[in-house]
């Protein structure tokens, strides 16, 4: 697949391009090629011409996602700053760009005086990330605030999904493979923007007190299962402080793997499968990882 081969765009398509600067482990490989599109159109026609049999793959702001060393094969799709614009369209309901960051929507709900959307402030992560992986946070997930969304799907049609077509579980959605959530409506409850910011703070100084958001980390490593704490399982099968190479699971939040310099995401991951081995063999709880782990191995 090079250039010639590959459609036409009026956005930015770069070959062989590092992925690791873009995602928080800051490790893993490089993109064949990586798509920032101009806008909707222009992701619409690239996709609609572009050979069925090449993969497609989103990247937000690359927070709970694990790039092989080996590179991710294909076409990663990574919305620009025309995606990012939030705006209130209808009573406590918020249009939102699928390249917007939680802190973004949240603090414009709380501008409009919506409430119920506080929890995206603790996510790392982008409207598009929220809508395929029901992201969620403080006993709240996006199934409970997303009214519908815009998703180019992999053949280039724009469709707008319910809520009801995703069909949420924890952390996941049936969003098809290759499709690129393009926006999406979020509807809260009316509140009073001074508490509702009261409420952001708490959030964000819980998150501060208990997460190790000054390292490069991916976030929650694996689901919870039911009726558990996966960091508790964790802990308990001793894997505190676990290392391998420059992969470590966090001291502060076990839940949390972290490159603590130099490490490979070949370590990283084999940390994270030491660790499912030794609770496995602790507990009997076999844990899922929540962390999307992409592309090939060196």
């Amino acid at each position: 697949m090079n250039a010639t081969t590959l459609p036409q765009v009026a956005g930015k398509l770069t070959p062989d391009a590092p992925l690791a600067p873009l995602v928080w482990f800051k490790s893993g490989g490089a993109a064949q090629w990586l798509f920032e599109p101009k806008d909707v159109a222009d992701l619409q026609h690239f996709l609609r011409d572009l050979d069925p049999a090449v993969p497609v793959m989103a990247l937000g702001l690359g927070s709970n996602l694990i790039v092989r060393d080996g590179g991710v094969p294909g076409v990663v799709v990574r919305l620009g700053k025309l995606f990012t614009a939030v705006r209130e369209v209808a009573p406590q309901t918020l249009a939102c760009g699928g390249g917007a960051s939680g802190i973004l929507v949240s603090s414009t709900a709380r501008d409009c005086g919506i409430a119920g959307l506080e929890f995206l402030r603790s996510i790392p992560g982008t409207v598009g990330g929220f809508v395929r992986m029901n992201g969620g946070a403080y006993g709240r997930e996006t199934c409970d605030i997303l009214v519908d969304c815009d998703v180019v799907l992999r053949d280039g049609s724009l469709v707008t999904l319910p809520v009801a077509d995703l069909h949420y579980t924890y952390r996941h959605s049936d969003l098809p493979d290759g499709a690129i959530v393009v926006a999406a409506r979020f509807r809260g409850v009316a509140g009073e923007p001074a508490a509702i910011q009261a409420e952001m703070d708490r959030i964000a100084a819980s998150r501060e007190a208990s997460q190790p958001l000054r390292s490069k980390t991916g976030g929650s490593t694996f689901k919870n299962p039911a009726g558990q704490k996966a960091w508790q399982l964790v802990d308990a099968a001793g894997c505190r402080g676990l290392t391998i190479g420059g992969a470590q699971v966090s001291e502060k939040h076990t839940n949390f793997l972290i490159n603590t310099g130099s490490a490979t995401s070949t370590e990283i991951e084999a940390l994270g499968e030491e660790v499912r081995r030794r609770v496995k063999a602790q507990s009997g709880v076999e844990l899922e990882w929540e962390i999307q782990r992409v592309g090939n191995a060196k």
